[in-house]
Order: C-alpha cells, then structure tokens, then sequence
C-alpha cells in the first residue's frame, strides 16, 4: 500500500523553483560547453602543424597555458551536468545548483583567458610584434568587460532588498 506524502504549497513551489533554476543552468552550461570544446579541438590541432614545429618558445608557452585554460574552462562547464547525474534524486539540487554557479562562473573566466590566450597567438602569427600584444590587450578588455566587470556594475547597482528577492536569486 502506498504512502500518500502532504507536500505543503510552498514547499513545492520552492522545488519548482530549484528544478527551473537548475534547468535553466544548465542551459546556459550547454551554450558555453559547445564553444569551449570547439576552441579546445582547435588549439589541439594547432600542435599538430608544419609551421607549429618551428614556433618559438613564446607562441609555445602561450599555446600551452591557452590549452591549460581551456581544459579547465571544459572541466568545470561540464561538471554541472556530471554533479546532477550522480547526485540525481538524492535530495542534493540546491547543493547541485550552489556548486554549479560557482563552477559556471570560475569557468567562464577560464574561457575567456582561452580566448584572450587564442586571439593572441593568432596575432602573433598573423601581424606579430607589440601590435600582437595590443589585439591580445583589446580581447581581455572585451571580455573582462562584457562578461564580468559590466554585470558585477549592474549587480551592485541593485536597489532591491535582499528580503525582497526570490529564494533562488539571493546572495548570501
């Protein structure tokens, strides 16, 4: 005989909001997992061209820690999914989605030093010298501003009590 479970109203309401929250993560998670693993896929093809043999140890270096960077940005983009499949009806999403913020966050900025570390080496091997530098420059201004510097403005720009805000969009 099955056991009938009262769930209160709010309650379900609260875990409706935890399965869209992390739904709507892992979403966004989706997006930038297929950008990395193509920038990935590239910078590994890289090392395997004719001219990649004569590159000096600069390009090198920085085609190393460019690839060192885009395998974290790969391993934490994709350990969202990996931490809701094992703790998948365990009663752990709010952890799920905790953990997974903070992982999404940490591997947007790798991806952007990826790209920052690509657009450099690609200047480099295009145009060269201090122009390189620039372009590389320019990137990591583009990216730090887009991704990072204008939504924390936008964040501390928040008139709302924290009181005011929904469970799942509060800072603690």
């Amino acid at each position: 005989m099955g056991y009938v479970v009262a769930v209160s109203q709010a309650e379900e309401s609260h875990q409706r909001r935890l399965a869209r929250n992390l739904n709507e993560l892992l979403q966004e998670l989706r997006v930038a997992q297929a950008g990395v693993q193509i920038l990935f896929g590239f910078l590994l093809s890289i090392a395997f061209t004719e001219r990649y043999a004569s590159a000096d140890g600069y390009i090198r270096a920085t085609h190393l820690i460019t690839i060192l960077f885009a395998a974290c940005a790969v391993a934490l983009l994709t350990a969202p999914a990996a931490w809701h499949r094992l703790l998948f009806r365990r009663g752990r999403r709010e952890d799920v989605i905790e953990v997974a913020n903070r992982f999404a966050i940490i591997g947007l900025a790798n991806l952007a030093v990826a790209m920052v570390g690509t657009i450099l080496l690609l200047a480099e091997v295009v145009i060269g010298g201090w122009v390189a530098v620039v372009v590389g420059a320019f990137a990591a201004v583009l990216f730090g501003t887009l991704w990072f510097a204008w939504p924390w403005r936008e964040r501390s720009r928040d008139t709302i009590r924290n009181d005011d805000v929904p469970d799942e969009d509060r800072v603690e």
